[in-house]
């Protein structure tokens, strides 16, 4: 895929999940969001991972916008958490387009794009203010792991994985 170029990963019903560049303006937009989100939950600047986009590019990771109705209203992407495994990061729907499905569709396309590119895991990382992520994750076959990463010794931290 030349660089730049979108690709559609699904299409069902009227959102659509597009591949993007973890930089692209429409993907900084959303993870804005998501972090004021985060920042309003906990405080801060809602996440201090540190993040460089090139982690985000094939095959070593991939980062997805949601679009419903021709709008940008979610993301998600993953990232190589060693050898076989990927790292979920700033998976976000924007509050107009909450309970519609999309958080669900975007952990799907997520876990594809991985599994295509030879993840046979993935982990996440999340606060206990975060109960609907938290709900979506367990229904969706999560199961509590040990803390990792950025926030494994804070306070209210969960983490969790699966099997792709």
């Amino acid at each position: 895929m030349r660089p730049g170029t979108r690709r559609t990963l699904d299409t069902v019903s009227d959102i659509e999940i597009r591949l993007v560049r973890f930089d692209a303006p429409v993907a900084q937009q959303l993870i804005r969001d998501a972090l004021a989100d985060l920042g309003a939950r906990y405080g801060g600047t809602g996440d201090d991972t540190p993040l460089a986009a090139a982690e985000f590019q094939p095959p070593h990771g991939a980062f997805l916008v949601a679009y419903l109705a021709g709008e940008p209203v979610g993301c998600g992407g993953w990232r190589s958490h060693g050898a076989d495994s990927a790292e979920l990061k700033r998976v976000y729907t924007a509050p107009a387009a909450r309970g519609r499905g999309v958080a669900r569709r975007v952990l799907a396309a997520v876990e594809r794009s991985a599994r295509e590119q030879g993840r046979k895991r993935i982990v996440l990382e999340c606060g206990d203010k975060q109960p609907e992520a938290i709900a979506m994750y367990t229904a969706a076959g999560y199961e509590r792991i040990p803390n990792f990463g950025f926030y494994k010794d804070a306070e209210g931290c969960v983490s969790f994985g699966r099997t792709l």
